[in-house]
C-alpha cells in the first residue's frame, strides 16, 4: 500500500481558497492570488522537495483544470523540474461531472470516491494531493490520508473556504519534523496521520502543576 501525501496553502485563519491566482476561484471571493506576494525561496524550495518520489496526482477538478491549462505548456522553462513530473505521472480527478480529460495520463474517479482513492493507493508508492478542498476535506473526513503538508501564511482573510470546513472528524496527528519558518513568515508544518482520537484531560491534574509557584 502506497502514501496519500496532502499538500496545502493556508492562511492564518485558515483559508485554502485560490491561493494561486485571481482566475482560479472568481466568484464571491476578492482575494484569489493571496500567496504570490508571500511566497521566497524557501517557500519554494520546500514545495519542490514535497514532490519528490511522487509517482501518481489526485486532484479536483477545478484544481485539475487550473493545472492541465498550464503544466503542459512548462517544460524546458523555469518550472521544468516539476512540469516534467507532473505532465509524466498518472493524473486522478475527483468529479461529479465529465471532464474533459485531454492532459496525458488523466482518469476520473469513479462514484464511490473513497474506494477509488482506496485503489489509487494500493497501485501507487507516493500519492501527491495538490489544492483540491473539497477533496482534501473528504480525505480529511475518511482518514484517508498520510501526510499533510500545509504551508500557513501570515495574513488573516476573514473570508474563503477554509481547510477545515464542516465535516471534519477527531483526528490525532502527528509532527514529523520541526516547523520552518521563510523570510517572509510563512510556516511549513508536516503531519503524519497518527492513530486514534484526540484525548482530553484536566489541567488541575497533580501532573500539571509542576514548576506552577506556590
Amino acid at each position: 500500500m502506497g502514501l496519500i501525501h496532502i499538500e496545502l496553502f493556508a492562511t492564518l485563519d485558515l483559508v485554502g481558497q485560490a491561493p494561486g491566482g485571481p482566475d482560479e476561484d472568481p466568484v464571491g471571493f476578492p482575494f484569489g492570488g493571496w500567496q504570490a506576494p508571500l511566497m521566497d525561496e524557501v517557500a519554494g524550495a520546500q514545495v519542490g522537495a514535497a514532490y519528490e518520489g511522487t509517482d501518481a496526482l489526485l486532484l479536483g477538478r477545478r484544481t485539475y483544470d487550473i493545472f492541465a491549462a498550464y503544466w503542459p505548456h512548462q517544460e524546458g522553462g523555469a518550472d521544468d523540474g516539476i512540469a516534467t513530473l507532473f505532465n509524466r505521472v498518472p493524473k486522478y480527478v475527483a468529479s461529479r461531472g465529465n471532464p474533459d480529460l485531454s492532459w496525458a495520463g488523466s482518469t476520473r474517479l469513479g462514484p464511490d470516491l473513497a474506494g477509488a482513492v482506496r485503489e489509487v493507493r494500493d497501485r501507487h508508492e507516493h500519492v501527491k494531493v495538490v489544492g483540491s478542498l473539497n477533496l482534501v476535506q473528504t480525505l480529511l473526513r475518511e482518514k484517508l490520508f498520510d501526510r499533510l503538508d500545509l504551508w500557513v501564511h501570515p495574513i488573516v482573510l476573514g473570508v474563503g473556504k477554509k481547510v477545515f470546513d464542516g465535516g471534519a472528524v477527531p483526528t490525532n496527528l502527528t509532527l514529523l519534523q520541526p516547523p520552518t519558518a521563510g523570510p517572509r513568515g510563512t510556516v511549513y508544518l508536516r503531519y503524519g496521520l497518527a492513530d486514534g482520537t484526540p484525548a482530553t484531560g484536566d489541567m488541575s491534574a497533580p501532573d500539571r502543576g509542576a514548576g506552577r509557584d506556590g
